[in-house]
């Protein structure tokens, strides 16, 4: 009986301590949190025989291996050889075009001062000196004063007059036609056979690394083969210029003729009509 009421009471006791557990803990004060940065860890050393993979990188801009740099690069002798030969004729084409053209203009510009200066003197001598002393036209007028004032007896004096005048003008078609006229149209009749040697030896030279290399590979035939293309366009690049400058110099030359030659006629006219008065 006593262990039965001792048994009642050590159960009642353990439900009341299991029911003020959880009102205790709640009225019990927190603890104050303490927050702590971890330390930043440093990257760990790769270990020894590891490898060590890294970022790519951007690639840096390489030189074009097919190029006319690449050419140049090589040092071949036949190459400088075949580029100073076409680099010769280009500038001196150009150079030609520039200094004929001028002196075309000018020469122009003194068919223009003839009509309005010398044609429109008191005498002939008076016309001469208004007229440049460089002046075509003031070379031809004096001869054509020399020959009426001089004259011979084998000849009459129309005659005489006629083949001075006709000599002055010789000279000054051939002063027209030099000047690098020749020059021009030799570069552009062989200028397309020296780039053409070009191709070829950019051709051989590919053969060779083919038979070198034993295999067709693109990378043996490449360079040589572009080396040739080059050459080809270099070639073609100093002849086109020099034969449209030569067609386009040789016309103005012949405007330029057919103004002298009306020049002297109508001089020859002049002295001619006058020694018969």
């Amino acid at each position: 009986m006593i262990s039965k009421h001792l048994t009642i009471a050590a159960a009642f006791v353990l439900l009341a301590g299991l029911a003020a557990g959880p009102v205790m803990a709640q009225n019990a004060p927190a603890a104050p949190a303490t927050t702590t940065a971890a330390p930043a860890t440093a990257p760990a050393a790769p270990a020894a025989g590891s490898t060590v993979i890294k970022a790519p990188t951007a690639a840096a801009p390489t030189e074009n291996p097919y190029g006319l740099m690449d050419i140049i690069h090589k040092k071949n002798p036949v190459s400088y050889t075949v580029l100073a030969i076409l680099f010769v004729m280009s500038v001196g084409t150009w150079f030609i075009f520039f200094t004929k053209y001028f002196e075309q203009n000018r020469i122009m510009g003194q068919a223009r001062t003839v009509e309005r200066r010398f044609w429109t003197s008191g005498t002939i001598n008076e016309g001469i000196d208004k007229l440049p002393k460089n002046s075509m036209f003031r070379a031809i007028a004096e001869a054509g004063v020399r020959a009426a004032q001089g004259g011979t007896s084998l000849v009459n004096q129309s005659d005489w007059i006629g083949m001075s005048l006709t000599r002055q003008l010789e000279d000054a078609t051939g002063q027209l036609a030099g000047g690098g006229i020749t020059f021009l149209a030799s570069v552009g009749s062989v200028a397309p056979f020296v780039g053409l040697f070009g191709t070829v030896w950019g051709i051989l030279q590919a053969l060779i690394a083919i038979g070198v290399a034993g295999q067709a590979s693109i990378d043996k035939v490449a360079g040589p083969v572009g080396e040739a293309l080059i050459m080809t366009a270099l070639g073609l690049f100093a002849a086109v210029p020099a034969v449209l400058i030569y067609n386009f110099l040789v016309r103005r030359n012949k405007v330029i003729t057919e103004k002298l030659r009306g020049f002297a006629g109508d001089l020859q006219t002049y002295l001619v009509s006058k020694g018969s008065k």
